[in-house]
């Protein structure tokens, strides 16, 4: 993060990290380098260190900087997707033979890439509740790596104490890595909290319009953060141009937006709370919910995702999920439009069978930014 930035509000930084205007022009919003390769002045010499746009783009650069910013770290890298960024991730910090500690709760895709990827070479893994420092620390070894957290967790909503599994990394000597998809960096910031690597889907909050793919990491260590651009480049599953300007986009009004989604979102559970037809909302805003304290005190609000159980099991949720009108259904989260889907049949389908099951009654909503009558309406009609 440029120190131009470090004295500035969240809100600031979003707007004017890496947003430089354009030095020919005087263009307030970077421009599309829709470019795969530089002239050079000579040989070897580059102007501005550009050569090739996977090694590095102008327009991506500027989204790399914004994403240091808004999580404190030193260097962003941006991907072509959250799975590119996470494969980037495990390459570089793992060898065939190394372990790591993944949550019981995780996203489908997250759990695909350990069970049926990585492992395949050789990299082993273990489960463990996040949410409980004792049982993370009991499942590593000496062949441990690394620890992986979603707070707040896909599907279920979980909290993790951030800064108390910094510790128990910081003690293990292993890597902590905290997904912060759900949260956002305006309501979260592992970095600060003693996470090592923050691991962002740019397609959710970030973009925050439902009209992009990427995924992204953040560290504050330097060394780091210079190995993890070199498997960047040798890898190449980078984010284009189009699509870094697309998300750069996004983060102008992330602040605004979270607000936003958390004040309906909030709203939203109050109602479930009271609804008849449902058995549990998970909600960390909840004053009963398990990780309320903890979640308060490391976030500044509690976000735009609920899931909550229904009465009648899986064939009663499902019924749920087509009846929504408003809430639309479909796969992803964190658009400015709501979305409700069954994780079990959808986003969650690759954990069948594994101890990262997730109930078949369960019903996940991504709370949009729409007026929260609307919505709440919308959820009755469809609860029946």
């Amino acid at each position: 993060m440029s120190d131009e930035h470090t004295h500035q509000s969240f809100e600031t930084r979003a707007i004017h990290a890496g947003n430089t205007a354009d030095p020919l022009t005087g263009a307030v919003v970077p421009p599309i380098y829709q470019v795969s390769t530089y002239k050079q002045d000579g040989v070897g010499g580059l102007r501005g260190g550009y050569e090739y746009s996977r090694s590095a783009n102008p327009t991506r650069t500027a989204l790399e900087e914004n994403l240091a910013a808004l999580e404190g770290g030193r260097r962003g890298l941006a991907f072509a997707s959250g799975l590119a960024a996470e494969d980037c991730l495990l390459r570089a910090l793992l060898a065939p033979g190394d372990h790591v500690v993944i949550p019981n709760d995780a996203y489908g895709g997250t759990f695909r890439l350990f069970a049926k990827v990585v492992a395949r070479w050789g990299v082993e893994w273990s489960v463990a509740d996040t949410s409980d420092p004792a049982a993370v620390r009991d499942a590593l070894t000496d062949r441990t790596k690394a620890i992986w957290v979603e707070t707040p967790s896909n599907p279920l909503l979980g909290i993790t104490d951030i800064a108390a599994l910094a510790d128990v990394a910081r003690t293990a000597g292993v890597r902590l890595v905290v997904d912060n998809t759900f949260a956002s960096p305006y309501l979260q910031q592992p970095l600060a909290l003693g996470a090592d690597v923050v691991v962002h889907s740019l397609t959710k909050y970030m973009g925050g319009h439902s009209d992009v793919v990427g995924g992204a990491l953040v560290t504050a260590d330097e060394a780091l953060g210079e190995e993890l651009a070199y498997h960047q480049n040798a890898m190449g599953a980078v984010a284009g141009p189009f699509d870094s300007w697309i998300v750069l986009r996004g983060i102008k009004t992330l602040a605004v937006r979270m607000d936003r989604h958390s004040a309906n979102a909030a709203r939203v559970a109050e109602m479930l709370t009271q609804h008849p037809k449902v058995t549990q909302v998970l909600y960390p805003g909840l004053p009963d919910h398990p990780g309320h304290e903890v979640a308060a005190k490391q976030m500044r609000d509690f976000g735009g995702m609920i899931s909550f159980r229904v009465r009648g099991g899986e064939a009663a949720a499902v019924e749920v999920c087509n009846r929504a009108e408003l809430f639309t259904l479909g796969e992803s989260l964190g658009g400015v439009e709501s979305l409700i889907e069954h994780p079990g049949r959808m986003t969650h389908a690759s954990v069948a069978g594994s101890l990262l099951e997730v109930p078949a009654d369960l019903v996940r909503l991504s709370v949009g930014i729409e007026n929260v009558d609307d919505l709440l309406a919308d959820l009755r009609r469809a609860l029946g």
